[in-house]
């Protein structure tokens, strides 16, 4: 039986919070006016601004630190890639990075290539999903800084019953969704409350079903199980496109990039949907080509006019500067250049969005490219 409390009268909710904090031994009651650990304050650069454009409303923004994220791609999309770009911006912002390669596919020239600092990567080869979800548990109770947690990837991380066990996919079902149900309900409170974030990537399956409907409007499923799409804050889905003009060519015709689109499947910060696409190097330089894809997100704007392979880029002053695409990279060396297509990028992909001012169709659908 429950021992029976000493009543203290009609309290504030500043007192109750004091009281509850006080029986727990630790904050868990917060002032939501003040620092608490459901505010998102900061937020990792995914290396692209256009989708750190479009991830948050009425701010630019890009990896929500505090929270659990996941990047979904087909095979080829740069899950890898943003990764390791993202990972190069948290250092760059004093976060710690622990990278758990499963598919030991990254190289530390890889790594250094995009902007990592590869001696200050706490890097494993984990065995199992548990040994993941316990190694986060444990750094997490055991370091003050902040840290972002790089897991590559989910779905191809066994659990142990199934490294132990045999090769039927019937004598561990559904065993690795009920681990991570588990790890997240410990996991989701301890993350936000160091700040730190955990970084999750996944795979795009196609959707096998028996529902043809179904299979119409969710043409893709993730690994890992109901639990972890109600603990991600932030889904991100990467699909190629299949033209062979999506390929990045060098001057001797190899490829060396290709163009993502990139989908919101889930966003807690109001923007569900939206969409942009992007071109990333995994050549000898490693990288997203952020700068390229600022014409492509201004050309639904009044202030850039075209005509034929000409542009025009009009100033708040009324006066316009004219150039083509293929300029478009020398035209940004120009501060003046740069700085207004900066501002017109804030306008139209930012506030319009928030302010609901134009077409929508501009900030969800992104044709020639895979439906995603």
């Amino acid at each position: 039986m429950a021992k029976k409390s000493k009543k203290l009268g009609r309290l504030s909710i500043g007192e109750m919070r004091n009281l509850i904090n006080k029986k727990a031994g630790v904050e868990v009651a917060f002032d939501l006016t003040k620092d608490n650990p459901t505010q998102v304050k900061e937020w990792i650069s995914t290396g692209s601004r256009w989708l750190d454009s479009i991830i948050c409303r009425a701010q630019l923004a890009g990896i929500p630190i505090g929270k659990i994220v996941e990047i979904a791609g087909l095979e080829g999309s740069g899950k890898s890639y943003m990764a390791a770009q993202v990972a190069a911006n948290a250092q760059k912002m004093g976060i710690d990075v622990v990278y758990f390669d499963s598919e030991s596919a990254i190289d530390p020239q890889f790594l250094s290539n995009a902007g990592c600092d590869v001696d200050n990567i706490l890097y494993m080869q984990p065995p199992s999903v548990e040994y993941v979800l316990e190694t986060i548990e444990e750094l997490l109770g055991s370091n003050d800084n902040r840290m972002l947690f790089i897991w590559d990837s989910l779905a191809l991380t066994p659990s142990v019953s199934d490294v132990e066990g045999d090769f039927n996919p019937q004598s561990s079902m559904a065993v690795k969704p009920r681990i991570l149900a588990k790890g997240m309900s410990k996991l989701t409170v301890p993350i936000a409350a160091s700040k730190s974030t955990f970084l999750v990537l996944n795979q795009l399956k196609t959707n096998i079903t028996r529902s043809p409907s179904e299979a119409m409007t969710t043409p893709y499923v993730t690994p890992g199980g109901k639990a972890m799409h109600y603990a991600y804050s932030l889904r991100i889905w990467l699909t190629r496109r299949k033209a062979k003009a999506s390929f990045i060519i060098d001057d001797n015709g190899y490829r060396v990039g290709s163009e993502v689109k990139a989908t919101l499947k889930k966003s807690r910060f109001g923007t569900e949907g939206r969409q942009c696409t992007f071109k990333i190097l995994w050549g000898n330089d490693v990288g997203i080509q952020d700068e390229e894809s600022w014409l492509e997100a201004i050309k639904v704007s009044d202030n850039l006019k075209s005509a034929g392979a000409w542009y025009n880029l009009v100033y708040e002053d009324g006066t316009s500067e004219k150039f083509q695409a293929a300029k478009w990279k020398e035209k940004l060396q120009n501060e003046k250049f740069r700085n207004r297509v900066l501002q017109i990028m804030d306008e139209e992909i930012i506030m319009r969005f928030e302010k609901k001012e134009g077409d929508a169709k501009n900030f969800y659908d992104i044709e020639g490219e895979e439906n995603a």
